[in-house]
């Protein structure tokens, strides 16, 4: 009986080890990359006084955030898990009633992709919204501070969707997703109560992007995000945006993304936007303008930035004595490093 067992023990330890031979070669080892930042910001009225995501300290040496992501591939099954750690990556604090927060992280993504075939593959997670241009993360932008349009539009949507590639350019995607925005728990009674689809078209020197999500509770937002490859040295970036809701609530806008790489070095970029509130949301506007520098040495980059905000109606901002303004100015310094 000991012989029969000893066989056997052995039989199933030379086939586990042969399953293990077989799957290493179709495994990617796992792969470890993130970022960490940090920047001085001057706001010329003294105090906050944009109101767009992140880099909101006036006067300060401040933390973006430390980004860390995995990911692992075996055959056919994608795993992807993204945390962050600092002011940049938190979506929400959660006040302890004296002065502090309990959320000092936040999951930029948590997902799982099965490539059904070459073509066609299913997502389900936690996910970096498909809408918009910007990212959370800043080795993603040109720019430091963020745009109206990325603050206003949703960071992260969880859900279930199909990515299906219809030629080599040529790609459409569609997805169930959470109603409410940035939060990977679900109403439980409406449950996936939001839909949401992309068709990209992707070239050598350009790419476009088509979004749509509508959710009874979230509203409903078109987004069109571009970029083109004008000569080796120039790029231009396009994203243009209408978000509604129910009581006229939204808001519509544009904005221009060029740089032009001075050398391989070095590179200045400009970000115009117009964006427009509508009635429900207070009915007003502004154009922002901001001329940033990218320098780069290895993984590090440098990134001095001078914006300016204007809005006509004098309900947006302040002066240096807390009187209504018409426009806010601030310059900054980043430092971004991505590993």
């Amino acid at each position: 009986m000991k012989k029969v067992l000893f066989i056997l023990s052995l039989a199933l330890t030379t086939s586990f080890a042969f399953a293990q031979e077989e799957d290493a070669s179709e495994t990617t080892p796992l792969e470890i990359t993130g970022s960490g930042d940090l920047y001085y910001k001057y706001d010329f009225a003294k105090v906050g006084n944009i109101p767009t995501s992140f880099a909101t300290d006036h006067n300060s040496v401040s933390l973006g955030m430390l980004d860390i992501a995995l990911k692992k591939k075996i055959k056919n099954v994608s795993f992807v898990g993204e945390i962050s750690f600092g002011p940049r990556g938190q979506y929400q604090s959660i006040p302890n009633g004296d002065g502090t927060d309990d959320n000092s992280f936040h999951i930029q993504n948590l997902y799982a992709t099965y490539a059904v075939t070459d073509k066609l593959s299913l997502t389900a997670g936690y996910m970096g919204t498909f809408i918009g241009y910007e990212v959370i993360s800043p080795v993603g932008n040109f720019h430091y501070s963020t745009s109206y349009l990325f603050t206003n539009g949703p960071f992260q949507n969880a859900g279930v969707k199909a990515n299906y590639a219809i030629t080599d350019q040529f790609g459409f995607m569609v997805g169930l997703f959470n109603d409410t925005w940035n939060t990977y728990k679900a109403d439980p009674v409406k449950g996936l109560n939001a839909v949401g689809g992309q068709f990209s078209f992707v070239a050598d020197k350009m790419s476009a992007y088509l979004n749509v999500m509508d959710g009874s509770v979230s509203g409903t937002i078109f987004d069109l995000t571009s970029t083109f490859q004008i000569t080796d040295k120039f790029k231009l970036g396009l994203n243009a945006a209408d978000f509604s809701n129910e009581g006229d609530v939204g808001y519509t806008g544009a904005a221009l993304y060029p740089s032009f790489a001075i050398s391989d070095a070095f590179a200045l970029g400009l970000r115009g936007e117009y964006f427009k509130y509508k009635e429900g949301s207070g009915d007003t506007d502004v154009t922002a303008l901001t001329l940033s520098g990218n320098f780069k040495i290895n993984g590090l980059t440098i990134i001095p930035e001078f914006r300016l905000d204007s809005n006509s109606d004098e309900v947006m901002f302040v002066d240096s004595d807390l009187a209504p303004a018409k426009s806010a100015s601030q310059v900054l310094i980043a430092v971004v490093y991505g590993f």
